[in-house]
């Protein structure tokens, strides 16, 4: 009996990494000299982050230490999508960080596209916002990470329930 194997491609982020990061975040735009009396916010959401801030060249500045504190904890800088920046009251500025779960349509039928192209013996069916990927061989799935893994999608992508 010939088995196959699977795995699963999705876009996804550690929740509890992400508020930690938020959370550093906090912590040193309040103790840094430059932007202490900024009277900067920082909200995580269930899907945003959003930062209110007085200039954008404090906003860079959060930007920055987020991008640092997000990459240090092994988060995809992928997952932060930046929205508009908006006038809010008293002369202040407000950006909504929207974040990224999830992988789109199009973005799946681009994988398991070149999946289909490139690896003949290997079938790629797109479930929700995964793409399972399933062959008769461990080594053909280890290709097609490798391969996709050389991509450069705009999600960030995890390869997960390997079996």
């Amino acid at each position: 009996m010939a088995s196959t194997y699977s795995f699963d491609v999705v876009s996804d982020f550690d929740r509890q990494e992400l508020v930690n990061a938020v959370d550093q975040t906090i912590r040193e735009i309040n103790s840094r000299y430059d932007l202490k009396d900024t009277k900067t916010t920082v909200e995580l959401g269930d899907e945003a982050i959003i930062v209110n801030t007085g200039s954008e060249f404090t906003l860079d500045a959060i930007h920055d230490i987020l991008r640092t504190k997000a990459a240090k904890r092994d988060l995809s800088l992928k997952i932060f999508d930046y929205g508009k920046i908006e006038a809010a009251s008293g002369n202040r500025i407000r950006q909504e960080i929207k974040l990224r779960k999830g992988i789109s349509s199009e973005i799946a039928k681009q994988i398991s596209k070149l999946i289909r192209d490139e690896f003949k013996k290997i079938q790629a069916s797109i479930q929700g916002d995964a793409v399972r990927v399933s062959a008769k061989s461990k080594d053909e799935l280890q290709t097609v990470i490798q391969r996709l893994k050389q991509e450069d999608y705009p999600v960030a992508l995890q390869f997960t329930n390997y079996r």
